[in-house]
């Protein structure tokens, strides 16, 4: 069995010995350590193997001698910059305001820049946050105020409380619960250590982690305003497109009274698409509720758990049953996107789908040779799609359907239509291959599989449905 610990540790020598001893007086393998001071200076990460029986008596001794962090204090940095006249002693009512608030600082920093002004930027470690509010208002009395972001920052500020007060920012933006807020915090640590072994600065990283969430708590609730568009395919078959400004999109097909859905965006929207699919279909509660899966990406897959069958291949079944017993799935199976991916799912609130609910029409072919390979066919009312396997630039499992007949195309995520984002989506897509390094498992593959898509499209108007981004129109004319 296999546990992560994260402990506060005093700075100062023999602290990881006396907790290495604990470990090993009691048998428990440590597998890893991240700790790095100029991070912070007390937060050691520790991953250990043992029995349940032993790795409880650690928790005891960890207990014991102070170094669990159940009962920290809900302390905080606060980074603000004061806008102070260029004149000897400007700076000290501030510093006594300051002091008359019982606020350490952590931070310190000025210079003269030929303006009237010098811009005094101070780190104040503030362990009663609920004080910062009367602070600025005494403070803004006496100068301008300007809360500085602690994220966007390009130094670090403070070596001593980073990973909770970061995590304690994040789980804030998404409403998470002290459990997944705990979680959050090992994944974080996964995320800087991974970085920190490739010589890379984390911190361009975390700020996007960061404004990553601000944008999926920013289209939360009433704010969650999804474009939402509709296409006649025939007499009795509607397509109709659902845009999140975070996520896939979402499609869902209507044909004869019969209700197809394609991809269903980020779990963290439930009840916002919940109330759409409401207002959109008819006695929505009581219908079948099928839907087909391109990949098993998070943000394709986070309403599963509302559908009572769902279609995908065969290696994306296996992804996701995977990720149901609690194993790693494709993209965490990569230790770049690993990190990003559970921070992903934490953030988003992801839960897998029960695999007794998955149906997979097509056999599984081990081996694919082609950028693209016709895995069989799939019929749903009016469509007759011939179904396409990629050989996994984007993603291991992915398909792509195409009807010929009604030169109808969905296509996932191999082909988007870029051009025809909203200028949110735009913003949302811009922070995920900063954070995984790339989007696509092997982009130089995935570029061949949108050539191949293209490629099979016949003589015609095309409506090429991707997963992210307007539908797009698309013309092959004889040549």
């Amino acid at each position: 069995m296999k546990k992560t610990y994260v402990t506060s540790m005093p700075n100062h020598i023999g602290s990881f010995l006396k907790a290495s001893k604990c470990f090993s007086a009691l048998g428990i393998n440590i597998t890893r350590v991240s700790y790095n001071k100029a991070v912070d200076s007390h937060t050691l990460f520790l991953d250990a193997e043992g029995t349940p029986e032993q790795l409880e008596k650690a928790d005891a001794e960890l207990e014991k001698i102070g170094y669990l962090q159940n009962n920290l204090p809900k302390t905080s940095i606060v980074l603000l910059e004061f806008r102070l006249p260029d004149i000897p002693g400007s700076v000290t009512n501030i510093l006594t305001l300051i002091h008359d608030f019982n606020f350490n600082i952590s931070y310190i920093s000025s210079q003269e820049n030929g303006s009237e002004y010098q811009y005094f930027k101070m780190g104040l470690y503030v362990e009663e946050f609920d004080r910062i509010a009367d602070f600025l208002k005494e403070a803004e009395k006496l100068c301008k105020v300007r809360i500085i972001d602690y994220n966007s920052s390009e130094k670090v500020y403070d070596n001593s409380i980073f990973y909770n007060t970061y995590v304690a920012g994040l789980s804030q933006t998404m409403g998470l619960s002290e459990n997944e807020r705990k979680e959050l915090l090992v994944h974080v640590n996964l995320a800087m250590q991974t970085l920190d072994e490739q010589g890379l600065s984390p911190y361009r990283t975390f700020d996007s982690i960061s404004k990553f969430a601000e944008l999926l708590g920013a289209s939360k609730g009433s704010a969650f305003e999804p474009r939402i568009s509709t296409h006649r395919i025939s007499s009795n078959t509607e397509i109709t497109l659902i845009e999140p400004p975070c996520g896939s999109n979402t499609i869902i097909i209507n044909s004869n009274q019969n209700l197809l859905f394609v991809d269903c965006g980020y779990a963290c929207y439930r009840d916002e698409m919940l109330e759409i699919y409401e207002r959109l279909i008819p006695d929505f509660k009581n219908r079948k509720k099928s839907i087909l899966i391109t990949h098993a990406d998070v943000d394709h897959c986070g309403l599963l758990p509302l559908f009572d069958e769902i279609i995908t291949s065969s290696k994306t079944a296996a992804c996701l049953k995977n990720e149901y017993l609690g194993n790693d799935g494709y993209r965490e199976k990569n230790p770049l996107h690993k990190p990003y991916i559970n921070i992903c799912k934490k953030l988003t609130s992801y839960q897998a789908a029960d695999p007794d609910k998955f149906v997979v029409p097509w056999d599984d072919i081990e081996v694919l040779t082609e950028p693209l390979t016709q895995i069989g066919f799939f019929d749903f009312e009016e469509f007759h799609f011939e179904v396409y396997e990629g050989k996994g630039g984007h993603l291991p499992g992915e398909i792509v359907l195409i009807d010929y007949a009604k030169h109808i195309a969905l296509t996932g995520d191999i082909y988007i239509n870029l051009h025809g984002l909203t200028p949110e989506q735009a913003a949302y897509n811009q922070y995920a291959p900063i954070l995984m390094t790339s989007v696509d498992t092997d982009a130089k593959l995935c570029a061949e599989e949108r050539k191949a898509i293209l490629q099979r499209l016949g003589v015609g108007q095309w409506q090429i449905f991707g997963s992210h981004g307007f539908k797009k129109d698309y013309s092959v004319s004889i040549q």
